[in-house]
C-alpha cells in the first residue's frame, strides 16, 4: 500500500495542542491517521519552532519538549534549505512563512497536499490545498 504524503500546517498542530474547538477534532483525526501510518504527515522546521514558541507561553520547557517529541514520533520533517528559501523569497506568496511551507512541500516531490485551515493563504500553490475536514472527507488515505 502506498501511503500518501501531506504537509500539515501550523494551525492544525496548534488546534491539536491547544484543543481549539471545533477544529481540534479534525486535527486529532489527522494525527491519528499519521500515527497509524495511514498517511505520512510532514511539518517544516519552521512549524516546529513556531509551535515550540507558542506552547512555551503556556507550559514549561520540559513539558513542551515532551509534546514535540510525541509529535515528531508520528510525523516527519520536510526539507527546508537554501533552494526552498529562495523560492519562497521570489514567490508571489503574501506570507513568507506560508511560502516556506509550500516550497518545502514541493521540494519533496511526493507531498501532494497541504492541509491547513488557511486555504486562501496558499492560492499561489501548485499543490492541492485543503482543510482538515475536506481532506478527511476525501478518504485519500484508505
Amino acid at each position: 500500500m502506498i501511503v500518501k504524503k501531506i504537509l500539515i500546517d501550523t494551525d492544525i498542530i496548534l488546534d491539536f495542542f491547544f484543543d481549539r474547538k471545533p477544529f481540534s477534532e479534525d486535527a486529532t483525526k489527522l494525527l491519528v491517521l499519521c500515527e497509524k501510518k495511514m498517511v505520512a504527515g510532514f511539518v517544516t522546521p519552521v512549524i516546529v519552532s513556531n509551535v515550540y514558541y507558542l506552547l512555551r507561553k503556556t507550559a514549561k520547557h520540559e513539558k513542551v519538549i515532551e509534546k514535540l517529541k510525541m509529535l515528531i514520533n508520528i510525523i516527519d520533517i520536510a526539507t527546508t534549505n537554501k533552494t526552498t528559501i529562495l523560492e519562497a523569497l521570489n514567490s508571489e506568496f503574501k506570507d513568507f512563512e506560508d511560502a516556506i511551507q509550500n516550497f518545502s512541500a514541493q521540494y519533496d516531490k511526493e507531498i501532494k497536499v497541504i492541509v491547513t485551515r488557511n486555504v486562501k493563504d496558499y492560492k499561489e500553490s501548485r499543490l492541492s490545498v485543503m482543510t482538515p475536514e475536506t481532506y478527511l472527507r476525501t478518504g485519500d488515505f484508505r
